[in-house]
């Protein structure tokens, strides 16, 4: 499990980025790359982090389904996810 303040800060990113998308978007088309500057760094996509919905795990994150390779294994395991089951030949 992630630490929650990484998960917290990854929301507050996400949260962010949305309310800045419009003006961003508005910036770049204009060419007007000294505003863009001005705007909070954690305005820009890139800085937000896919994580697992389930954990918060950053790392193995399959995005197909939203959630980390450990957990992902679980639940294909479990049967929980449609369509997904282990290989065997």
């Amino acid at each position: 499990m992630a630490k929650k303040s990484w998960i917290a800060r990854n929301e507050k990113r996400k949260r962010t980025v949305k309310k800045y998308a419009e003006k961003r978007r508005e910036l770049k088309e204009a060419g007007d790359y000294e505003a863009l500057q001005k705007l909070p760094r954690d305005a820009s996509p890139t800085r937000v982090r896919n994580r697992c919905s389930l954990t918060g795990r950053a790392r193995g994150y399959i995005s197909e389904f939203g959630v980390s390779r450990i957990k992902f294994r679980e639940l294909a395991l479990d049967g929980k996810i449609p369509g997904v089951r282990k290989a065997s030949w």
